[in-house]
């Protein structure tokens, strides 16, 4: 099993300085570019409903983005194209994670990614229905966070804690047991669901 922070060089996707900075990302950076976005969700989400259905709505936001985590990752992430274009795109925005898991500035998907794509789903959220698609977006964006903050920690961090300790290994076991299993960070039970999860080794 690979050490916490350990890893080769970096992997370079841009030969423009400005374009290589726009797929990197600290953490520091990620907790307030995202504090800032779901404050923003929150005030547009507030008085739509409320109490019990606002909470009914945000865990409706959490459980799809629980899905879209596992199908973004699966069918996505790890498409397989043929041409080089193609190949070329699954690489920018996935395949140099595999190359280089622990790089702590890539472990985070970059604001000009997550905001864009978090922006399409608020609106097509708010498309279907109405102020309430903000409340549900709100559950949507938490998801997102917790995702990506999971997915910092498997690769920085020990996580002896047992529930986090599940966690990391179950997507330690997609970088180096088998990259076609295993897509889910989070909500890991939608692996066993759909028959995707990648077995522990018996001794």
């Amino acid at each position: 099993m690979m050490k916490p922070g350990s890893s080769p060089p970096r992997v370079r996707l841009f030969q423009n300085d400005l374009l290589e900075r726009f797929t990197l990302i600290s953490p520091l950076s990620f907790a307030a570019t995202w504090a800032v976005f779901l404050a923003i969700a929150l005030r547009a989400s507030w008085g739509v409903a409320s109490f019990l259905p606002s909470v009914a709505l945000v865990a409706a936001g959490l459980l799809i983005w629980s899905l879209f985590e596992y199908a973004m990752h699966r069918f996505i992430f790890h498409l397989k194209l043929r041409s080089k274009f193609g190949q070329w795109l699954i690489f920018l925005t996935h395949g140099n994670h595999h190359i280089v898991p622990n790089d702590g500035m890539r472990n985070i998907m970059p604001p000009i990614v997550s905001v864009t794509i978090s922006c399409g789903v608020w609106a097509l959220l708010y498309a279907a229905f109405g102020p309430a698609g903000s409340v549900i977006f709100l559950g949507f964006g938490i998801g997102y966070v917790v995702y990506d903050s999971v997915h910092y920690a498997c690769h920085q961090f020990p996580m002896r804690a047992p529930v986090l300790r599940q966690l990391r290994k179950h997507h330690i076991r997609h970088h180096y047991a088998k990259q076609e299993g295993n897509f889910a960070i989070t909500a890991i039970f939608w692996d066993r669901v759909f028959g995707t999860e990648v077995p522990t080794k018996k001794r």
